[in-house]
């Protein structure tokens, strides 16, 4: 018995000591930001890892890569494809420089790391497995059936093949225009949703690869497609013309399935005209409005191998959609969260209203029974009206219906009279909190019959707050729920009336869904849009992907300095610069059409400060800060990329337009802007506008502005983004503060107090017009907390956290606050608490990482490190390690 104690505590020990990090490991490896992709295209794709030791000081010294297609010899530190030696470097991102890629390979690949004490540390064997790469390796033809845009039922299809040798490995890769669901045997391949993502299908096609070895078997097989129209067929009418954009067509896909067999050789399955073609259950699809389903339509085992397909008919080829067809390397949509309905209330005769608890994203599952033919509509909606039912009048003002066949955000599942019956739209998604449900016929229903399903771009969470002050944490909760409501393969203004790729709306919300998650790879293929849809000029539209729409309204560098800053903001959490690269010519021609339409350094192309409280600043004063703000980091990257011409000349521009507009707008002897409203000082405050020796005398002003508002906001969306940022960047983060824990009108606590869990599109939660439940445009103030309260920053000087500044600020009104982030490098903590009259500040700085830490003076009150005084005065620089700091 005292053995069996021993060795379990031994074991304790051991696990005790393993969960706190005490054995360096080397973790996290990922290619092109994604864990063992399948099917990239990358010719040099980027390797990435982490070093997991949180000993104090710990740093790599030296790394070893080895890249192989024999996983024995990796594992055993060789690679037959690139083996570098070993490099005296801290650097955990490299591209891949070995001999060619070939497509449909698996690569594996390790790292060998050296800490600062010499001992290596081996990392785990991962791997990345290539595509196409070049569009001549597709075999299969483009097909569809033969009906056109103004038939409205989702088409099937089939194929049947046989395998008569044992099958190693099988792999299918799916162009579509349009979206699609595959099928082998029956069973569904994937749990993505929405497949492919939305790009500019004229001009740019996205396919996705699978591993099917699984699915596969000896003898018959079968492949089923279901298409659904997604952007590329919008049979819907709004403002926007979606249904004329000039790519569209009837949906068609491009498939190639490669098995290979254990004796070496390879069979690719196409897409051909041998395939078969008839019409699903889905009556009706639109990514914008609804789906409709009529079970009677059914055809029970479609996608297997004995299905009798005589009453099918052929297909057609079809031309490509476009030149370009280029793996889908990102985080796929998903149904992420189950969300139960919270109540069920009856509201007529077959009438029931379902509450979910919160907005969201997504679609509702609603399983019932009832006589065959039954007509079921679920109406979606973020708001009840004051009968009690679901009222859109918030989200369907854009919606231009031709006829009442096409109801807004309204399922219609007619049954099959077969017992309980499920429906949950494949080819849709909503926005919204209340489904109601209503029928022609009496049926079977009960709270647990419909479910919520929050659906997003699968990005991994990174960012952690919390504090003493429940409606900060709620703001934070609700900001979180909207970007992830607003991001679908691309970042979105609202999930319900528009789905728009507002650019606008999305730089604004970059900081803070970069704080708090993973999503590179969404906004690396959001750029790829933004280079498809730039004009020859340097015109970008003011929503991507565009119809065409947005070229003439709504995007001037307010809105579609997209192409700068997120690059540049990418740059700064990641440290990489490949986004910079890539679109540095196109911040180029942007920057050069602004500067030729207006040559006196003012711009008044813009919206200006969208939905403000009351105040409104000057078009001009909001977009020249962009502007300005554009050039300055065209020529950060110049100087980046060794471009010394471009450097000089647009360091020069930047600076005209600074003094252009301090010319114009700044009152030297006050250290007042314009007319002193809060946009007004807050912007050239936080876009780095005002002269170094007038920044403490218009942050006092700023102070002064909020104060005579009783510490209320009174701006909009670009004044909402500067202003937080603006007052504790300058001394007055309690005064930030204040304004970010209100919860009377106007603020985002007051949306808090009133419910919300998402959120809105205006300041007035009684607004005629303009108020979604559920948009991401005042949503700063996620990345606020992270820098101005926890005070966790980027350095541009090292980016990706490699130096991490930590500048907190302890409040009044706040007890206690704790904020991380899982950087490039791992994991970056920064607490605080009071502790009676002491205030505890904890700090973990992860391994390869420095950080800078400059603490908020506090009168009276000396600063400790580990129980010993230590001069706090000024910024001073810490090793990695966690440390903890008493000011007292």
């Amino acid at each position: 018995m005292i053995k069996s104690q021993s060795l379990l505590f031994c074991l304790l020990l051991f696990i005790c000591s393993f969960a706190h990090g005490a054995t360096p490991q080397v973790g996290g490896l990922k290619c092109e930001y994604l864990i063992n992709p399948i099917g990239i295209d990358a010719k040099h794709p980027r390797l990435t890892w982490v070093l997991l030791d949180d000993n104090r000081g710990a740093r790599q010294t030296a790394y070893q890569l080895f890249v192989g297609t024999d996983s024995a010899l990796v594992s055993r530190g060789t690679g037959d494809h690139w083996q570098t030696n070993k490099l005296t470097s801290d650097l955990n991102l490299i591209n891949y420089q070995g001999k060619p890629l070939q497509p449909f390979t698996k690569y594996y690949w390790r790292v060998m790391v050296w800490g600062n004490n010499g001992k290596s540390i081996a990392s785990h064997v991962a791997v990345f497995e290539t595509g196409m790469v070049d569009k001549s390796n597709w075999q299969g033809n483009w097909i569809s059936d033969n009906k056109d845009v103004n038939e409205k039922a989702a088409p099937y299809f089939r194929h049947t093949f046989s395998t008569a040798k044992k099958i190693a490995s099988a792999r299918v890769y799916i162009a579509v225009a349009g979206l699609y669901e595959l099928y082998i045997n029956g069973q569904k391949i994937g749990n993505h949703r929405l497949d492919p993502m939305y790009t500019r299908f004229d001009r740019r096609n996205l396919y996705v690869s699978y591993d099917v070895t699984s699915q596969l078997q000896s003898g018959q097989n079968a492949i089923g497609v279901l298409l659904g129209n997604g952007w590329y067929n919008h049979q819907s009418t709004a403002v926007w013309y979606f249904h004329k954009a000039p790519w569209r067509g009837r949906p068609a896909f491009c498939l190639d399935l490669r098995v290979t067999y254990t004796d070496g050789s390879t069979e690719t399955i196409t897409s051909d005209t041998k395939w078969k073609t008839a019409l699903s259950p889905i009556i009706f699809n639109s990514i914008y409005t609804a789906e409709h389903y009529d079970a009677r339509l059914e055809q029970p085992g479609w996608n297997t191998a004995n299905f009798d397909d005589k009453g099918w008919k052929g297909v057609i080829n079809r031309s490509a959609p476009s030149g370009s067809v280029v793996a889908q390397a990102m985080q796929p949509i998903r149904d992420v969260e189950s969300i139960p309905a919270k109540s069920m209330t009856k509201l007529a005769d077959n009438v029931y209203l379902f509450d979910l608890g919160r907005n969201i994203s997504g679609v509702s599952h609603i399983t019932v029974s009832g006589e065959k033919g039954t007509v079921i509509r679920l109406k979606h909606a973020e708001k009840l009206g004051k009968t009690g039912y679901a009222d859109q009048s918030n989200i369907d003002i854009h919606y231009r219906p031709t006829d009442d066949k096409d109801p807004f955000q309204t399922d219609i599942f007619i049954l099959g009279g077969k017992g309980q019956e499920s429906f949950m739209p494949r080819f849709n998604y909503k926005g919204f909190q209340y489904v109601e449900v209503s029928s022609d016929k009496p049926v079977s229903i009960n709270k647990e019959s419909l479910t919520g399903y929050f659906m997003h771009s699968d990005v991994e969470a990174i960012g952690q707050i919390g504090s003493s002050n429940q409606t900060i944490n709620k703001i934070w909760s609700a900001t979180n729920n909207s970007y992830l409501s607003n991001f679908f393969g691309y970042p979105t203004d609202c999930p319900q009336r528009e789905k728009n790729g507002w650019t606008g709306d999305a730089h604004i919300a970059s900081e803070t869904g970069l704080y708090n998650f993973d999503g590179i790879t969404i906004y690396e293929k959001w750029m790829a849009d933004h280079r498809d849809e730039q004009q020859p000029n340097g015109v970008l539209p003011s929503i991507v992907p565009s119809d065409g729409w947005g070229y003439e309204w709504g995007n001037g560098p307010d809105w579609t300095s997209t192409i700068a800053i997120i690059p540049w903001n990418l740059y700064l959490f990641y440290g990489d610069s490949k986004t910079l690269a890539d679109n540095y010519d196109n911040i180029k021609r942007y920057v050069n059409h602004i500067d030729q339409l207006y040559p006196s350094g003012l711009t008044t192309w813009g919206l200006g400060d969208w939905v403000p409280v009351k105040s409104v600043s000057p078009v001009e004063f909001t977009s020249t800060a962009y502007y300005f703000t554009d050039v300055s980091i065209l020529a950060k990257a110049a100087a980046m990329f060794h471009n010394k011409a471009d450097e000089a000349k647009y360091t020069a521009l930047a600076l005209k337009i600074k003094n252009a507009f301090n010319a114009k707008y700044l009152n030297t002897a006050t250290g007042m802007y314009d007319k002193g409203y809060q946009t007004e000082l807050s912007v050239p405050l936080y876009w780095n506008m005002v002269p170094e020796n007038m920044k403490g005398k218009v942050a006092a002003n700023l102070a002064g502005r909020v104060k005579a508002d009783n510490y209320h906001l009174d701006a909009g969306i670009l004044g909402a983004k500067a202003i937080l940022g603006a007052l504790s960047d300058n001394g007055y983060a309690d005064v930030a503060y204040r304004i970010a824990s209100q919860e009377t009108y106007p603020s985002w606590g007051w949306w808090i107090i009133n419910g919300a869990t998402s959120l809105y599109e205006n300041w007035n939660i009684e607004a005629k017009s303009d108020l979604s439940l559920n948009h991401i445009m005042f949503g700063e103030i996620g990345a606020w907390l992270y820098k101005g309260i926890g005070g966790i920053k980027t350095d541009p000087l090292n980016p990706g956290f490699k130096n991490v500044l930590l500048e907190p600020n302890f409040v009044p009104g706040l007890s206690h606050f704790e904020s991380s982030h899982k950087g490039p490098l791992g994991q970056i903590v920064s607490n605080w608490k009071r502790d009676g009259g002491v205030i505890r500040y904890s700090v973990t700085i992860p391994a390869n990482s420095t950080a800078s830490i400059k603490l908020p003076h506090v009168a009276g009150k000396k600063v400790y490190l580990d129980g010993k005084l230590i001069a706090a005065d000024q910024p001073f620089k810490q090793a990695a390690g966690h440390y903890e700091f008493e000011i007292r």
